[in-house]
């Protein structure tokens, strides 16, 4: 299955979710609220959500002679993928990483840290940004914007379950449902079930960048060889990241082990480096 079927299959279950939800609560009143309430926060975070992280990480904007190499490794790329070249950002952080933002080509962003300048060389760069650039050419801010919206709406649906259930508010035929008491499992598991399908979404997303990325570049190793830095470094030295903001970056920026790797926000790196390695010696990625 490939990853944009893999990710119109993920959006469909979490739609499926606020449908049960709505046969579980009798009608589609709550749904339609929920639906108005998600998409107007979301369209807000899908229009100004580039200025509001780059604000939040103090990102100071380059040009061509702040960073010469680095401009000109974005400039070449952005021509290559024939999108207009992107603004450029900094973030003064020793710990390397990268993120990308902005709603479509016209309006895109990347922001590096310094630390990623001084630990990546120039062909690793060019993985990285490549990478970053997938993102900006795939539209992968519209479609987090998306997920975000439907798991928005399970979250508050979820809220006002609970609420019904503890007041005894149950849905249609209440007997063949179990009652309230099925309204407020359904309301405890729903929000659990959407923010894993939701983080599955964007682990796939990650996978088609790390691929289309590297096809822009002409070399898997590329990224295969940053990611291996980056992760390493990340784990020495993790940035001062919010999680809400965390799976915008080429490489998860909080520390995490065991159970919190089901949460995570990226595929594990050991299967992206794999994948790439796949593809630079001929196969699938």
């Amino acid at each position: 299955m490939n990853n944009m079927l893999k990710t119109t299959v993920l959006l469909g279950a979490l739609t499926g979710i606020i449908l049960l939800f709505g046969d579980l609560l009798g009608g589609s009143r709550g749904v339609e609220m929920a639906f108005i309430i998600a998409a107007a926060m979301n369209f807000f975070s899908y229009w100004f959500s580039d200025k509001i992280v780059l604000r939040a990480y103090g990102a100071q904007e380059l040009g061509p002679t702040d960073a010469p190499e680095l401009y000109s490794i974005v400039n070449e790329l952005a021509a290559a993928a024939q999108i207009p070249m992107p603004r450029l950002y900094l973030i003064d952080s020793d710990t390397p990483n990268a993120f990308a933002t902005g709603r479509n080509p016209n309006h895109a962003a990347v922001a590096v840290t310094r630390g990623i300048m001084r630990v990546c060389n120039r062909n690793e760069l060019k993985g990285v940004l490549g990478h970053e650039l997938s993102h900006v050419i795939n539209r992968d801010i519209l479609t987090s914007s998306i997920a975000a919206t439907l798991a928005g709406a399970v979250m508050m649906i979820a809220s006002w379950a609970r609420w019904a259930a503890i007041f005894g508010i149950g849905g249609r035929d209440e007997d063949e449902r179990g009652g309230a008491l099925g309204l407020l499992l359904m309301a405890i598991l729903a929000p659990i079930a959407a923010t894993l399908v939701q983080l599955a979404i964007s682990r796939t997303r990650e996978y088609q960048a790390d691929a289309s990325g590297a096809r822009l570049v002409h070399n898997p190793m590329y990224l295969a060889s940053a990611l291996q830095k980056l992760e390493s470094a990340n784990e020495r030295m993790p940035l001062d990241a919010s999680p809400a903001t965390a799976h915008l970056f080429i490489v998860n920026p909080l520390s995490g082990e065991g159970m919190m790797r089901l949460f995570s926000t990226h595929p594990p790196i050991e299967e992206r480096i794999r994948r790439l390695e796949r593809m630079a010696a001929g196969g699938a990625a």
